[in-house]
């Protein structure tokens, strides 16, 4: 029998979500209904509900650049993106190794730097050290970063309230080093529409999409990033895999669900047949 063709594979490198919800979970349910193969390179694993993350265990830096390296070095990387990083140890470590491993801003595979940096409920996932290190070390390597408006606010010390706001705010961190910046508009609740930003440096490509009343929103961020991801790992060029990304992060809060106490997740569900949902 003819072996089937290899699919493009995208790496995670990201934090574990005890709840399924988030981090690498999301990524890699988002991979596979995209149709790439998931790679995962652990940062740290959470113990975490809908209720937010009650305690947490980083891995060592170098076991983090490891799985980079085990993965690049064997099995190949299409495209590759970032979840929590934990501290500014692991920040180094990924660094140096996607360096190695030729994914970056300048190199050979995309990147794209999804800059968490708070839980949902708010909990901090970074210090000063570590936030310090992804301006310094992560957006400079970066194809593309993915802030939310929180985290715009953190990176920029901008707290944007409209879209005039987004576009000065895409302005201020493209000069940070990043390829491109997609500001994503998901927390701006004033605005009936949710239109996220692509910024190249030059031209700004709005990205238009349904607000959906809806609270269950846990892992719609790292949804849409892993989606973009997988678009890019598909050979995308980077407005179409945005566009891609908004698409599917679009359709997964449309028919996200209650799970829990809290805050349930988006779903990728809605990619099954009907009766395999």
């Amino acid at each position: 029998m003819q072996d089937a063709p290899s699919p493009p594979s995208a790496l995670t490198i990201a934090g574990s979500d005890s709840g399924g919800a988030a981090g690498l979970q999301a990524d890699l349910r988002t991979f596979l209904t995209c149709g790439v193969h998931g790679l995962v390179a652990v940062t740290a694993v959470t113990v975490q509900n809908t209720l937010g993350v009650h305690d947490r265990a980083d891995l060592p830096p170098h076991i983090v650049a490891g799985q980079i390296e085990a993965v690049a070095s064997d099995m190949g990387v299409q495209a590759a993106k970032t979840g929590m990083l934990a501290s500014a140890e692991i920040i180094h470590a990924v660094a140096a190794a996607c360096d190695e491993a030729g994914i970056g801003r300048d190199a050979a595979v995309p990147f794209v730097v999804d800059p968490v940096a708070a839980s949902m409920t708010g909990h901090p996932l970074f210090d000063q050290a570590g936030l310090t290190a992804l301006r310094n070390e992560l957006l400079p390597r970066a194809t593309l970063v993915t802030p939310n408006l929180d985290e715009v606010r953190l990176l920029t010390g901008m707290t944007v309230t409209d879209r005039a706001g987004m576009r000065t705010a895409a302005v201020v961190l493209h000069r940070m080093g990043p390829k491109y910046v997609l500001v994503k508009s998901g927390h701006l609740v004033s605005d009936p529409e949710c239109v996220d930003l692509l910024f190249d440096g030059t031209t700004f490509v709005e990205l238009p999409g349904p607000r959906h009343r809806t609270p269950h929103t846990h892992g719609a961020g790292d949804t849409m990033a892993s989606a973009l991801t997988a678009g890019l790992a598909k050979g995308m060029s980077m407005v179409e895999a945005a566009r891609y990304g908004k698409w599917f992060v679009s359709q997964a809060v449309e028919h996200s669900y209650p799970m829990g106490a809290k805050i349930g997740p988006v779903s990728a569900f809605w990619r099954l047949a009907p009766e395999e949902r």
